[in-house]
């Protein structure tokens, strides 16, 4: 799972955001936060709604403090908090909901915000966690741990470190030689990732998730330079600011990476290549997420190859097929390189599960998955793309199996098990139990009759009849 903005979560979803914003700017807070929370339980990696819902929590109980804050935050032993415990393992997103349950009546209860953390990390939802994390530091500023915890995942993601930075240094006052207060504000101070702003509009209960940037002007800059597409005045500006601060800071890696990222998006390829081996003969250089990124640059070069291609030429067809096998190659090559470079990484596992699949290496394809599903965060996955090995090698008992087990372990109706319930239907009409087969593509007409074919096949089994 991985956390979405507006534009990728479904149109129910939008819709129901929508409606609940709305709700708030009336100041109708608990009909907000309820459908806030319809809106997670669909989408749980819609950050922006669970930004917003965490400031209508705030704004409903206005901020408690002092020893309303202590008593309210001593959910620890409550019923909820147990039920959310005991549901971390084996369903982390149905424990973030029980722990968003909790905060709708107490939005500083560190218990609730712990399991957040938690279910967060195992959902690969970053900034969720950090938005709990920066939580529960408030409530525990001279817990070194959680602060070097906090420290690690806002470097992580690239998000705002001032709050870390400044976390860590009162702590270091208190104790300057400790080595590892000192060695987290050092990691931290060398993140390359980019800066992605704070959460200080949450600080207290105060404002809505519109506040999280209170200065237009940084809003401004910082939406520029998170949008996917950005335009070629705004790309060039924000290279050229990078380029010189790079004159007067040649070894901030931070700016290093936004560089080669902003030289990506211009399909200067070259130029970013030669940035991303400046940080990888640093000390930074031994990090999985450079390579992969590296990796995306020369992928995204031959795309770009391919998109030159005139269709009218008379060897298009002939240059088109070599430049696909180039690129497969090459992404076959390098993540093999990967693997056995970090053997324990499951998800490199997956990955190179994906392309032996996607090369017909179906034997292979199925013992990297099943490395990597023993990974929580791709182990549904993992699970699908064996069914559909088992599938492809006809033995349809262990693929219905496979698929069976994962619809279990996915409570939510997402576009995942969609996918899966999907599979499982073909699998089964391949072994010839039509009316159990329709029995799953029913399932989806129910609630999205525009997934895939479904429509056709249920029309066509009714209109059979």
């Amino acid at each position: 799972m991985a956390e979405k903005s507006i534009n990728e979560v479904s149109r129910e979803a939008r819709l129901l955001f929508t409606k609940a914003n709305e709700a708030a700017q009336r100041e109708n807070v608990d009909y907000a936060i309820t459908l806030f929370n319809q809106v997670l339980e669909k989408e749980p990696g819609f950050f922006e709604c669970r930004k917003a819902l965490r400031a209508a929590q705030f704004q409903k109980c206005g901020g408690r403090g002092g020893f309303f804050k202590k008593m309210w935050s001593g959910a620890g032993s409550s019923p909820q908090v147990a039920k959310a415990k005991m549901a971390l393992n084996k369903n982390p997103a149905e424990a973030m909901a029980i722990a968003e349950q909790i905060l709708n009546g107490d939005p500083n209860s560190s218990a609730a915000h712990r399991i957040i953390v938690e279910a967060a990390n195992a959902l690969e939802l970053p900034q969720t966690a950090v938005m709990s994390l920066d939580a529960l530091v408030k409530n525990s500023p001279k817990d070194k741990n959680l602060a070097i915890e906090f420290a690690h995942a806002v470097g992580t993601t690239g998000g705002d470190t001032g709050p870390a930075e400044r976390i860590l240094a009162e702590l270091l006052r208190n104790s300057p030689n400790d080595g590892e207060l000192n060695q987290a504000l050092k990691d931290l101070s060398a993140r390359k990732t980019l800066d992605q702003g704070g959460y200080n509009a949450l600080e207290g209960g105060q404002g809505s998730y519109r506040d999280i940037l209170k200065d237009k002007q940084q809003a401004t800059s910082l939406e520029q330079e998170k949008r996917v597409v950005k335009s070629e005045d705004v790309t060039e500006r924000l290279i050229g600011e990078d380029e010189a601060r790079l004159k007067t800071e040649p070894n901030n890696l931070k700016v290093v990476r936004r560089l080669a990222e902003l030289y990506t998006q211009k399909k200067q390829f070259e130029r970013a290549l030669e940035l991303y081996e400046r940080i990888k003969n640093s000390e930074m250089g031994n990090d999985p997420s450079l390579e992969r990124a590296i990796a995306d640059t020369i992928v995204r070069r031959f795309d770009a190859q391919l998109e030159q291609l005139d269709p009218a030429a008379p060897d298009y067809i002939e240059q088109s097929a070599k430049l696909q096998a180039e690129k497969l190659n090459f992404q076959v090559t390098e993540c093999q390189k990967r693997v056995e470079k970090y053997p324990t990484d499951l998800a490199i596992r997956f990955e190179m599960g994906q392309f032996y699949f996607q090369t017909g290496k179906i034997t292979e394809a199925i013992q990297e998955f099943q490395k990597a599903k023993n990974n929580p965060h791709k182990g549904l996955a993992a699970m699908n793309y064996l069914a559909q090995c088992y599938a492809k090698k006809k033995m349809f008992d262990m693929a219905a199996r496979m698929l069976q087990s994962a619809i279990k372990e996915k409570p939510v109706f997402d576009e995942e098990k969609k996918d899966l319930v999907y599979n499982l239907g073909c699998v089964l009409e391949s072994m010839g139990k039509k009316e159990e087969a329709i029995e799953q593509f029913k399932l989806i007409y129910e609630i999205d009759i525009g997934y895939k074919d479904v429509a056709k096949k249920v029309d066509d089994f009714y209109a059979g009849q």
